[in-house]
């Protein structure tokens, strides 16, 4: 009778069993990837939607993703471009390909991600007659533990946020974690990034609450209790 318990025997069907279960992952992958795609890009437009305040619970999201235009933005010129597709662009995998990364020097890296893609893609809500009504901005940043990423809305002045939201965050549960509570964020609507007069750039994040009196309140919005890091790691972003 055949000896099973040799090492020969013990090697190969562990062999096999990894070779299988390698077959089966891989094949796993390859058949969700398009599933796995479709849900990133679901969960992106609703991001977008929320910043913009524009999502609509129960609502299809590629419905309501009809109403805003994408637009690819040469960050170099500062022009509208067809040079990428905006529906397909992967502006943040871009940041790291050769083709399209723009490397920041240390005091133009404000915002601590070290460069960009040349080309970014912004999202446009119009009126019947064309003109812009809330323009939504890509942001990102790195925070204390983490780069931030996110979508903030501006009103047709490209002055004034109406609404802010992050899409991608490691910070901290409870502390910096909290730029995603709604009640913090709804404190950021009507807030000015740029004094219109001079053009020059006001908008910071204090520390604790923001004084209503204080003759800038309109360019502050409260700190992060416990947070200083995240709410400065924001602040640069934002003015980035």
């Amino acid at each position: 009778m055949a000896n099973n318990d040799t090492i020969k025997k013990t090697l190969t069907v562990a062999l096999t069993l990894c070779v299988v279960c390698s077959v089966l992952v891989s094949g796993a992958a390859v058949l969700l990837k398009p599933m796995q795609q479709a849900n990133i890009l679901q969960d992106k437009k609703r991001n977008i939607l929320s910043a913009g305040g524009m999502l609509q619970p129960g609502v299809d999201i590629d419905e309501q993703f009809e109403a805003i235009t994408a637009r690819v933005v040469d960050v170099e010129t500062g022009r509208f471009t067809d040079a990428v597709d905006p529906l397909t662009f992967d502006d943040r995998g871009a940041a790291r390909d050769p083709e399209y990364a723009v490397q920041l020097s240390g005091s133009e890296d404000i915002a601590g991600i070290r460069q960009h893609s040349r080309y970014m893609v912004v999202y446009l809500v119009t009126d019947a007659a064309g003109d812009i009504q809330t323009l939504i901005l890509p942001i990102s940043g790195y925070g204390l533990w983490s780069t931030m990423y996110g979508f903030v809305a501006l009103e047709p002045d490209f002055n004034t946020i109406s609404g802010l939201g992050f899409a991608e965050h490691g910070e901290t549960p409870g502390l910096g974690g909290e730029i995603d509570n709604p009640t913090w964020q709804a404190g950021w609507e009507g807030k000015k990034v740029f004094d219109p007069n001079t053009g020059e750039l006001k908008f910071t994040v204090v520390k604790g609450q923001v004084d209503s009196d204080h003759p800038e309140a309109v360019y502050r919005v409260d700190g992060l209790s416990g947070a200083t890091l995240t709410g400065r790691g924001v602040q640069d972003m934002i003015r980035f």
